[in-house]
């Protein structure tokens, strides 16, 4: 077969030229391609020097180098042109080196080179005082600029130099992020003189300053990145209009940004963002100092602050900029003295996190996980707790601040290096992405040529780009791996043995740092930290490995001091069982979820400090599942049969129940917290639901135990009466809270041949006995049993037969025991007479045609005193989640009453549950779909405040707490952000308001 001459003559007798097989080998991926741009006029030089064959192969990409080379060749204006520059380029080596360097990186400066074909002679040699230029420099290259275009090729000349000595590696990523900052310090000088120079008059009214801020002012620019800055101005005189003054600095500072930011034929620069002046886009462009100073004195946020660690004055009236900086630098640095100032930093990296659209998260190279801005929210939290007493830490260069934290100790030596050389690899990745196009961009690409060629570019030449993609996913697993721990492990090695060399954190610096966590005793965190970390054991090792990740996570709550402290009494406890250590180190989730239990009040702890054992809940996976009525009554039956006597039994009971109880608690924590990994869950009515579900299931399993326990000890298998008990109020509705008694009915039925006085002799030392034994002194919850809503109340007896229950609401009932019965429902004992019960009752709670107009006023008079009466004194009305406005029991009569007039002809109604009760109204057309969402928005909440409480305070409560301590644990279990208990109050007044004005309409004018 004869083969096919290729366009540019490159087949000879099947075989491929010898140029061809060493561009190929060059790297090259279209050596065709290459061979015919270099049959180019005058590139014969190129094709014939293997230096500059090698040359361009040496490039990050060698066919964008040739194409581009081709390009800017052709683009001279004469042949004496053209041959001047390739035998300058045979000749020089670092032109050769840097020329085509520059071609192979970045398209975008070729094709500044193609346009402006003599900029070239920028590359072709360096003094030495070039290798490093400061801003004087780059002020000399633009100083020729008198309007935008011109100041924009004068940019991008001096930006040539810079890209040159950053792919040559004449220098490093520090030092270009430098050289981009003084570029940009110059640029903004430039069009600040252009701007005065169309504007002489307003010149002349104003002191005007140009505040750098980010990157730019912390010396470490990208190749294209927003320059932020705030502008100060002040009259010039020091006395004139400041009116004017402001007016014109304004007109001045808006062109500056308009020479830099707008489109031209050259392109745009790059944009100047004013949008970390106080206030944002919505306050003035400009301020005077004093103006600035008050505000950042009155409404500034953390964020703010934290931005002003980089503020440097980097144009315009240098005095006046030293003066702001100077003005504003003691507030930046008392910032961590602020309430919740450590959470408020990191919520705020989190929200970054947050935001990054989902198909870009794994590429976002600064936003993501594991990359810069992690690295550099780290150092600047470290900074501003530290750099108040340590002026050494005080800089805007985020490298230079690592390297004082590690110098001081308050970083890990290790540590420091491992993210140093972290953040040197991305951001020089970071500008390699944008240096191609010259385009703002932080999204690592996918397509293989561009990896390829980023790859070469740094420095991997043998599989570019499988290299650059493990090397980029190694230093962000380090990154995500260190940059929450680097603020807490230093406190560990304060109270430590170290290495040789280390630096130890100063005690000073430990307790400074704990405080700034939100620890209230810092003396006694450290106290705790030196007894779970120090000495040589397996259990020290391990805890000094999980320490640094709780202590964020301790931190993250309401009350730290009690975390750390928990844990160390679970640790105390089970530090020495093998399971405890393994289940914390490698169960994944078992660490967190420990860590917002044991720091979420007290009722949870307590719980686990009683069965410490009961932390390998949650190491499974299915651990915090709640469990269904049915498995609670075979485990609380089989461990009563297993005991001696009755008050072993009952204390076997009450253990199942102590542990399902911190189950229920754990995942309800879990829910309402969210951990790193699953946000917190959005529907607060399945999580009342599900805890109610889950306490009332238990309730009644623990009852039915007890039960069981004291037949078995009195009578043996068989009761002389057939016994039931009733659940009513929440109980019967299955909407216990975690500090609920167990409102209930007994009801019993002689067997047969059993005398009436036996029987009743038989169901009162039941009663009496479950009472007794579930009352007795255990280091478990009490179960109390609250009998007050039977027939008589307080009055009549614990217990009734069928018939005297049957005689007596014939006879007797008033519309409150209807109301009080539309909740019951048998919870333990004989199924069938709890059948039988409920078959009583219904007619009386579900009355035929209705509730009489008198029964309704009635109802309505009994809501009325009982507001009146029963709300405790000097409660606030609009913060009692029971009895205030808007609180359960508006919600509840109200839905009771809709049961009670229209439960007879519509059978959804007919349920214990309020919610559902709430639901079957609304599709009933009874209640507008708003008003019951109203209703049972401020329902959900009341409830989730009641579970709050008693999580929090460890006894049950129907108000929010007055310590503040308490309070912000609240507020974190319902949702809210630390420092934001007043949002959440104004938000329980708002919601609960309009409630109660769904009560006044339905309950009292329906």
């Amino acid at each position: 077969m004869m083969s096919v001459p290729q366009e540019g003559g490159r087949w000879t007798g099947g075989r491929r030229s010898s140029t061809f097989t060493r561009l190929l080998r060059l790297g090259f991926t279209d050596p065709s391609a290459a061979e015919r741009l270099l049959d180019a006029p005058g590139l014969s030089a190129v094709r014939a020097d293997p230096l500059l064959l090698d040359a361009l192969g040496a490039a990050a990409d060698p066919d964008l180098a040739l194409l581009g080379l081709v390009r800017l060749v052709e683009a001279q204006d004469d042949e004496a042109g053209r041959r001047e520059l390739l035998d300058t380029l045979v000749a020089a080596k670092p032109l050769r080196d840097r020329l085509l360097g520059v071609l192979g990186a970045s398209e975008a400066l070729a094709d500044h080179l193609a346009r402006h074909a003599q900029d070239w002679r920028a590359l072709v040699t360096y003094e030495p005082s070039d290798l490093h230029p400061g801003v004087e420099e780059f002020e000399r290259g633009l100083a020729d600029a008198t309007d935008e275009v011109s100041l924009r090729v004068a940019y991008r000349r001096c930006l040539l130099s810079i890209a040159a000595r950053d792919v040559c590696g004449t220098t490093d990523i520090t030092e270009t992020a430098a050289e981009l900052a003084d570029l940009a310090t110059a640029t903004l000088r430039a069009a600040l003189a252009i701007a005065r120079t169309a504007a002489p008059a307003d010149a002349a009214l104003c002191r005007i300053a140009v505040i750098a801020m980010g990157k730019c002012g912390g010396h470490e620019l990208n190749y294209v990145s927003d320059v932020d800055v705030i502008f100060v101005a002040e009259a010039a005189d020091g006395s004139g209009d400041e009116q004017k003054a402001l007016q014109a600095a304004t007109r001045l500072a808006s062109h500056l940004m308009r020479i830099c930011s707008d489109t031209t034929v050259e392109g745009t620069i790059w944009p100047v963002d004013a949008n970390l002046r106080p206030e944002g886009r919505n306050g003035p462009l400009v301020r005077t100092l004093s103006s600035h100073l008050a505000y950042y004195q009155r409404w500034a946020k953390t964020w703010e602050f934290q931005a002003l660690l980089k503020a440097r004055p980097v144009a315009g009236d240098l005095e006046l900029g030293e003066e702001y900086v100077e003005a504003v630098s003691p507030m930046v640095w008392q910032v961590s003295e602020r309430e919740n100032f450590v959470p408020d930093v990191q919520k705020m990296r989190k929200r970054v996190v947050a935001n990054i659209p989902a198909g870009e998260k794994d590429r976002e190279l600064k936003l993501g996980p594991g990359g810069l801005r992690d690295v550099e929210f780290a150092v600047q939290l470290l900074q501003l707790v530290h750099g108040r007493s340590d002026a050494a830490l005080r800089s805007g260069t985020t490298l230079d601040a690592l390297a004082a934290l590690a110098d001081g100790g308050y970083v890990g030596r290790v540590d420091a290096v491992q993210l140093d050389d972290a953040y040197r690899f991305l951001r020089t990745l970071e500008h390699r992405i944008q240096l191609y196009k010259l385009r703002r961009t932080h999204l690592v690409p996918e397509d293989d040529a561009d990896l390829r060629r980023i790859g070469r570019s740094m420095g991997m030449r043998t599989e570019p780009i499988t290299d650059l993609k493990r090397a980029w996913k190694r230093h962000t697993s380090v990154v995500r791996r260190l940059h929450e721990k680097l603020f807490y492990r230093p406190l560990l090695d304060a109270v430590a043995q170290l290495a040789p060399g280390e630096t130890r954190l100063r005690a000073d610096a430990a307790r400074e740092r704990l405080v700034a966590l939100g620890y209230a005793d810092p003396s006694a965190a450290m106290r705790h930290l030196e007894a779970l970390a120090s000495g040589v054991s397996r259990k020290a090792a391990i805890q000094r490995t999980l320490l640094p990740v709780l202590l964020g996570w301790f931190a993250d709550s309401a009350d730290p001091d009690a975390g750390l402290l928990n844990f160390r009494k679970v640790s105390d406890a089970l530090g020495k069982t093998p399971w405890y250590l393994r289940l914390l180190r490698d169960e994944g989730a078992a660490a967190e979820n420990l860590a917002r239990i044991l720091s979420a009040g007290r009722l949870a702890p307590d719980l686990l400090m009683r069965a410490p054992e009961a932390v390998a809940l949650l190491g499974d996976v299915r651990g915090l599942e709640p469990r269904g009525h049915g498995q609670l009554a075979q485990e609380t039956l089989a461990a009563v049969r297993r005991a001696d006597d009755g008050e072993q039994a009952v204390t076997s009971a009450r253990a199942v129940r102590r542990r399902e109880l911190l189950r229920t608690a754990a995942a309800d924590i879990i829910a309402s917290y969210g951990t790193e990994d699953t946000p917190a869950v959005a529907d607060q009515g399945a999580l009342v639901d599900q805890v109610g579900a889950a306490v009332s299931d238990l309730t009644a399993a623990t009852l039915d135990g007890t039960l069981r326990a004291v037949v078995r000890d009195g009578w043996g298998d068989t009761l002389p009466t057939r016994f039931a008990v009733i659940g009513m109020g929440r109980f019967g509705g299955h909407e216990l809270s975690y500090g609920s008694d167990a409102d209930v009915l007994f009801v019993h039925q002689p067997r047969e041949g059993v005398s009436d006085h036996e029987a009743a002799q038989a169901a009162n030392k039941v009663v009496s006995e479950m009472r007794r034994l579930l009352a007795l002194p255990s280091s478990d919850p009490p179960l109390l049993i609250d009998a007050d809503l039977r027939p008589e109340g307080k009055s009549g007896p614990l217990v009734r037969t069928l018939k005297s229950y049957e005689a007596y609401y014939r006879r007797w009932s008033l519309v409150w025991e209807s109301q009080a019965l539309l909740r019951a429902e048998p919870v333990a004992g004989d199924e069938e007479l709890g059948r039988s019960f409920i078959e009583l009752v219904d007619p009386l709670r579900y009355p035929a045609e209705g509730l009489g107009d008198d029964a309704v006023l009635e109802i309505r008079r009994l809501k009325a005193r009982m507001e009146s009466e029963r709300l405790p004194r000097g409660a606030d009305p609009t913060l009692h989640a029971k009895l205030g406005r808007g609180g359960l029991s508006d919600v509840e009569w109200t839905v009771q009453l809709l049961q009670l007039r229209h439960g007879w002809v519509e059978p959804g109604l007919r349920t214990t549950r309020t919610r559902e009760a709430l639901a079957a109204a609304c599709a009933a057309e009874l209640i507008s779909a708003e008003d019951a969402a109203t209703l049972d928005e401020a329902w959900v909440l009341a409830s989730r405040v009641r579970n709050a409480v008693m999580l929090v305070r460890g006894r049950p409560g129907d108000t929010f707490p007055s310590d503040g301590r308490e309070l912000g644990a609240v507020g974190r279990y319902l949702g809210y952000d630390p420092g934001h208990v007043g949002d959440m109050l104004d938000d329980y007044r708002r919601i609960t308001r309009r409630a109660r004005a769904v009560v006044e309409e339905r309950f009292y004018d329906g």
